[in-house]
């Protein structure tokens, strides 16, 4: 079983978090992305600041993430957004077989 991971990032609007999700899974770059609001919290340019976003948890094969990455930044509206890679050190095996099976077809293609 390849390793599996969670790539986190965040925007501003929901119409940009589904389009995302969806875009994503559709290129077999994740199994599931799921996506909730939330409020953020940061210093951005020396100013304190609070913000509505939509949270995307990003689920696929620690193989795809330069891909998965380069997806985000492609299509990404903020000069740095954020995109954290997570490693998963277990989960259901069924579970992951899915994840495997879903994003398989992906391998190191160029985008």
């Amino acid at each position: 079983m390849d390793a599996v991971c969670m790539v986190m990032t965040a925007v501003d609007s929901e119409a940009l978090a589904e389009a995302l999700a969806r875009q994503l899974v559709e290129a077999r770059l994740a199994a599931c992305v799921q996506l909730m609001p939330v409020k953020s919290f940061y210093v951005w340019q020396g100013e304190s600041r609070k913000e509505a976003e939509y949270l995307l948890l990003v689920k696929t094969r620690a193989a795809l993430y330069a891909q998965v990455e380069s997806f985000i930044l492609a299509h990404h509206p903020y000069d740095t957004p954020e995109i954290l890679q997570l490693p998963v050190a277990a989960g259901a095996s069924a579970y992951l077989q899915w994840l495997g099976a879903s994003t398989q077809g992906t391998g190191d293609q160029a985008l």
